[in-house]
């Protein structure tokens, strides 16, 4: 099974929000409308583009399906409470998403008052998972730059590139053509296990092998490289929540939790 992935689309002139799962085992393109919301299943072989045809073409029946959910659960709908969270530099950050009559262009990530919140308008295409994880990759770009500037700095050596990717096996890496690679999700993490990480793939560029020469360089220039581990160990796969499961509670222009329509 492939990871699903949450978009949305406009039918009869309503924003529709679904769940696409593209599935190996799948024979046909089919949709299931519930109290959960809109799922589409896909097989894995047959193009995306046939997800929006398929969607258009049955719109009518999509709607009423979500009209008589709504009518049928009210109490299921986003109330007056707040969002779910995710890890943002090692603390447990609500996630809200603001509709913005008024707000022009893509949607707009802000983090204030120790909450992330995700503001979008009208023209805004992407969805807000999509929207958040592209400024979590902004923000892992900044942060590690500075980390490893500082420590390339302590051993004198200089990465020829840093990547900034979605690694699914791995923190980070170093190749033998001095290039620096780093998982996006280590901006979730704490302060220390960022710069151990950091630390740990810089001081490869000088010592590319795991000797105990090696592990006493980074435990000199990372102090903190125990407890990062064991904190690594214990929540490292809290960084690989899916962006797409939190509540999306609405809040209006001016921050006041709202029901959604």
């Amino acid at each position: 099974m492939i990871p699903a992935t949450l978009s949305s689309i406009h039918l009869a002139g309503r924003r529709v929000d679904y769940r696409l799962i593209r599935s190996k085992a799948a024979k046909t393109l089919r949709v299931r409308v519930g109290p959960a919301g809109v799922e589409v299943v896909q097989p894995a072989a047959q193009r995306v583009g046939a997800v929006e045809a398929f969607l258009h073409a049955n719109d009518e029946w999509i709607i009423a399906q979500l009209e008589r959910i709504e009518r049928l659960y009210p109490v299921r709908r986003p109330h007056t409470h707040a969002g779910g969270e995710i890890l943002y530099r090692g603390a447990s950050t609500p996630v809200h998403v603001i509709d913005h009559a008024h707000r022009q262009g893509p949607a707009k990530v802000v983090f204030e008052q120790e909450r992330l919140l995700i503001i979008r308008g009208p023209e805004s295409r992407a969805s807000p998972a999509q929207s958040l994880e592209n400024w979590l990759r902004k923000q892992a770009r900044v942060a590690i730059e500075q980390h490893v500037a500082v420590v390339a700095g302590q051993i004198q050596r200089t990465p020829r590139t840093i990547y900034i990717m979605d690694q699914r096996t791995r923190w980070g890496s170093c190749s033998s053509r001095q290039n620096l690679s780093f998982n996006w999700r280590l901006i979730m993490a704490p302060e220390f296990v960022l710069h151990y990480l950091v630390t740990h793939e810089v001081v490869h560029l000088a010592i590319p092998d795991h000797s105990k020469r090696f592990w006493l360089t980074v435990q000199s220039l990372c102090p903190e490289t125990e407890r990062a581990k064991q904190w690594l160990c214990a929540n490292g796969a809290r960084l690989y929540l899916d962006l797409f499961v939190f509540d999306h509670s609405r809040l209006d222009a001016g921050g006041r939790e709202i029901d959604v329509p």
